[in-house]
C-alpha cells in the first residue's frame, strides 16, 4: 500500500500536481513516506508543491488542545523532514469544544503561523483558507450560494488597502454610513476597550452630525462592493 502510494504521488508530481493532502488519521501511508521522500527523489524544488496537514483528529481521537496542536505540527515537520507546512487544516473542529477552538486552538495556530511552521491556516474565514466536503457535487451543490459570502473578503481587503492609500480610515466610512440613515434609531457598534476608538468613533459621529461626510470615497466603495452587495 506504502509503495503504490508512492508511486502514484510520483505519477502526480510528473503530471504536474502540486498538492497533496496528508494527515495520520488517514492510516499507515505516513507523511514522509508520501511526500518528502517523493520530493526530494525526484528533485523537485519545495515551492514547486503544496503540503498540506491537519491538526485536531487523529487514529487515536479528537484532541484540540493547544499542546497536542503544536506537538502535532513539530510532529509532522519532524517526519516530512521539512522547516514548514503550506497548510494547516484543523481537522472536523464541529466534534470538539467552540470555547476550546475559540480560546485554545485557534491561539496556537495562529503561534505556529507566526513562527513560521505554518503558511496558511484552514478553516474559520479567519483565516486564509476554508475547505468543505462535498457541497460542490452533483447531488449537493449548497457550496455555491456561500461563494459571494467568501469573494468579499477579497472585496473587503481590496477596499481597505484602497482606503490606506487614500489615507482613509474605512472603519470611520463604514460607521458614517450606518448611521446616516435617519430612519434607524439606533446603531450599535462594536469596539475594543482602548480610548483612542471610542474617540475615533465619537469623532465620525460628531463629522456627521456637522454635516461632514466624505460622499465620493463612500461612493467609490459601494462601487467596489457591488459585486458581493447584500451577500453577508
Amino acid at each position: 500500500m506504502v509503495w503504490a502510494y508512492l508511486n502514484g504521488l510520483g505519477n502526480q508530481f510528473g503530471l504536474g500536481f502540486g498538492a497533496s493532502p496528508l494527515g495520520n488519521v488517514f492510516g499507515e501511508v505516513s507523511e514522509s513516506d508520501a511526500i518528502a521522500a517523493v520530493g526530494r527523489a525526484l528533485g523537485v524544488p519545495r515551492d514547486q508543491y503544496i503540503v498540506a496537514t491537519k491538526c485536531g483528529r487523529y487514529v487515536e481521537g479528537f484532541d484540540f488542545s493547544a499542546e497536542r496542536v503544536t506537538r502535532s505540527i513539530d510532529e509532522s515537520l519532524e517526519r516530512l523532514q521539512l522547516d514548514y507546512v503550506d497548510v494547516l487544516h484543523c481537522h472536523d473542529i464541529e466534534f470538539g469544544s467552540l470555547d476550546q477552538i475559540v480560546t485554545e486552538t485557534i491561539p496556537a495556530i495562529l503561534k505556529l503561523k507566526e513562527a513560521g511552521k505554518v503558511k496558511f491556516i484552514v478553516p474559520l474565514g479567519t483565516i486564509d483558507l476554508t475547505l468543505l466536503c462535498c457541497h460542490y457535487s452533483i447531488n449537493d451543490s449548497s457550496l455555491i450560494d456561500l461563494i459571494p459570502y467568501l469573494k468579499s473578503k477579497d472585496v473587503c481587503r481590496a477596499a481597505a488597502a484602497y482606503c490606506r492609500e487614500k489615507g482613509k480610515n474605512i472603519s470611520k466610512l463604514a460607521l458614517q454610513y450606518s448611521l446616516s440613515n435617519t430612519d434607524i434609531s439606533t446603531v450599535l457598534v462594536g469596539m475594543n476597550s482602548s480610548i483612542k476608538q471610542v474617540d475615533e468613533n465619537v469623532e465620525a459621529a460628531t463629522e456627521l452630525t456637522n454635516g461632514v461626510k466624505d460622499e465620493k470615497t463612500l461612493a467609490e466603495l459601494e462601487d467596489m462592493f457591488k459585486p458581493v452587495k447584500n451577500f453577508s
